[in-house]
């Protein structure tokens, strides 16, 4: 479990196929000083496990699903990728429960300053708008934020100036590919909803 609070933003080293699964290869230097062999790290918001963690490095392995459902098919050597490490008992809770799980690959509609800030609206696949609700919750590349618009199935967000610095979300251009994780809630609730109706 992640709160959506970025940590660090890392840079990929290398992401290349093996027989047994693909690798990737982070260069960081917050996340690898805490971590252990098996740990759950998120990066772009996906729940990945720690294979290896030589001095300022995380690597893992990548099944070829999460590869092609995710964001990280456009994964290359430089690419910044966002960072955390899971929720302890004790920390705070800054953001939101953000599970890891990527829902949906989305990709970015409009990214403008506008003022000071920047107006961000990424598009989901067809019928996922049934997730997003004004002032709920979403992360984008495991970043947590909060909704400002829906539009069917397309969502913005505003982002603060910090966050294009603290995140890999300034690299970002219209066309990109952002790993999509929304609400809990919203899936659970939809469940029962179903159960009940059935």
């Amino acid at each position: 479990m992640f709160t959506g609070i970025i940590e660090e933003v890392g840079q990929v080293m290398a992401f290349t196929r093996s027989e047994s699964a693909w690798s990737l290869q982070v260069r960081a230097k917050v996340v690898p000083a805490d971590v252990k062999l098996g740990d759950s790290v998120a990066v772009n918001g996906c729940c990945l496990t720690v294979v290896r963690h030589p001095p300022d490095q995380l690597w893992f392995d990548v099944l070829e699903e999460t590869r092609r459902l995710t964001s990280f098919n456009e994964l290359v050597a430089g690419s910044a990728v966002n960072l955390e490490r899971s929720l302890q008992p004790a920390g705070r809770m800054g953001g939101h429960f953000v599970s890891g799980h990527i829902d949906a690959l989305g990709r970015v509609e409009v990214f403008e300053a506008r003022g000071n800030d920047h107006y961000l609206k990424v598009r989901a696949p067809d019928g996922l708008g049934r997730y997003l609700v004004s002032k709920g919750s979403i992360a984008i590349d495991g970043i947590s934020l909060t909704v400002a618009e829906v539009d069917g199935d397309a969502v913005a967000v505003w982002l603060i100036p910090h966050t294009l610095v603290a995140t890999n979300l300034g690299e970002k251009k219209i066309g990109s590919g952002v790993n999509l994780e929304f609400d809990l809630l919203a899936k659970y609730v939809e469940k029962l909803v179903a159960a009940r109706l059935a």
